[in-house]
């Protein structure tokens, strides 16, 4: 068992450190951010739906719109 675990953990850290070079040579750049889903949770936001209901209707996470929600709120502090 214990051979096992440590094969894992050594292929887990072959995994982590190839994506961090990648990351590091500009190769991996990770998921593009679903700009569409943003401006709808932002207009739900702004017209004052809650947390919930933008979850239902925009068949998303709340830390997105958490994410959304912070975003607005830096954007309406630096104006």
């Amino acid at each position: 068992m214990s051979s096992i675990l440590q094969a894992i953990n050594s292929m887990m850290l072959d995994m982590l450190a190839a994506i961090a070079r990648a990351k590091a040579e500009g190769k991996y750049l990770g998921r593009r951010k679903d700009t569409e889903k943003r401006k709808i949770i932002a207009s739900l936001l702004k017209s004052g739906h809650s947390y919930s209901d933008i979850q239902k209707m925009a068949k998303c996470s709340r830390h997105l719109i958490a994410d959304v929600a912070k975003k607005r709120q830096e954007l309406i502090i630096a104006h």
